[in-house]
């Protein structure tokens, strides 16, 4: 049954289960987030939690809930929506579950470019990661482009431009101090340790910018599924659709590279699994921020959990996102496109 969501400038249409699906993700990625205020080396109990959101703790347990604690998991969970947006978005346009940005390699542009510019400059992150996702972007769409953009050739080829920068990457930590290479390669993980507000700011900032683009885009993604003649039928002007996707899943990379590392496998696995849920067909970009969101709260939460050492979230992660990559590689080539 379907649900429209009317204000005054957009108007969406939905279903039920996406509803009910979107409020129970909604529902886990706050448990998550609860458990992760609660969990640590210096335990608390509920009751100290809520004294300690509204500063009426002691000025060490204070500093634990809302210096520390709280701002890594607005972070993580501004990044892991940031990350499922972008990966939905790319994997819809390109009708395929495969096209997401870390397997692409605008991810690892936009590592490359957070890297280079830190090791130049002592700064800019964020456009060292927009300018290295965009040229990425910009690389891997010339190098697929043959008599039109072949979606199969665009992920092989964005495999190769991945290994490369990957590589480029290592390239440049051997180049620097080892104490900051070491630093580097654990951000290059993709690690939520010691997040600031600033970070908090600065992910859930540029969300809010993009937020009106990207609710707009949600029509033109919707549509984007069937094929290009009858895209074009529809008054969707293709080349402009295709390149606002690509430049906001860029934006959005860069802005979750610069705050929490690349966090592996996040934008891979939020939209299948979105999809899933949901069902029918739709691009389920807000479903995917919300899984995407509660990947890295989970993997955060494990990183922490582990005894006597600090491990990057991005570890696991990855041990998320290897299963659901080798289950979509079989689907994929049941359905021959391979």
């Amino acid at each position: 049954m379907n649900v429209t969501l009317q204000t005054k400038a957009l108007s969406f249409q939905t279903t039920r289960r996406a509803v009910f699906a979107c409020l129970l993700l909604l529902t886990i990625t706050l448990a998550v987030a609860f458990l992760s205020l609660k969990a640590g080396a210096y335990p608390l109990s509920v009751s100290d939690l809520f004294r300690g959101l509204i500063g009426h703790l002691d000025d060490l347990e204070n500093m634990i809930v809302r210096e520390h604690r709280l701002p890594r998991i607005l972070v993580a969970i501004g990044a892991g929506a940031a990350f499922g947006m972008a990966g939905a978005m790319m994997q819809s346009m390109l009708r395929n579950p495969l096209a997401s940005p870390d397997v692409i390699g605008f991810t690892a542009g936009a590592n490359f470019g957070a890297l280079l510019c830190v090791l130049i400059t002592g700064g800019m992150v964020v456009m060292g990661a927009l300018l290295g996702g965009l040229g990425a972007a910009i690389l891997v769409t010339l190098l697929a482009w043959q008599n039109g953009l072949n979606t199969t050739r665009l992920i092989l080829v964005g495999i190769g431009i991945n290994l490369t920068l990957g590589a480029g990457a290592d390239l440049l930590l051997s180049w620097t101090d080892e104490r900051i290479a070491a630093d580097m390669a654990r951000w290059l993980t993709g690690s939520l340790n010691t997040r600031s507000y600033g970070d908090v700011a600065m992910i859930w900032g540029g969300i809010a910018l993009l937020t009106p683009l990207l609710a707009w885009l949600q029509f033109p993604l919707a549509r984007l599924a069937m094929n290009d003649d009858t895209v074009t039928g529809l008054g969707i002007a293709l080349t402009p659709t295709r390149l606002a996707v690509a430049g906001t899943s860029v934006a959005l990379v860069a802005l979750s590279v610069s705050v929490a590392g690349p966090l592996p496998f996040v934008a891979f696995v939020a939209g299948p699994i979105a999809r899933r849920i949901i069902r029918g067909g739709r691009p389920a970009i807000f479903a995917a921020a919300l899984v995407g969101a509660a990947v890295t709260l989970i993997a955060d939460l494990a990183a922490r959990s582990v005894p006597l050492i600090q491990l990057p979230a991005g570890v696991f992660t990855a041990l998320i996102g290897a299963p659901v990559l080798l289950w979509l590689l079989v689907i994929q080539f049941r359905k021959g496109n391979f």
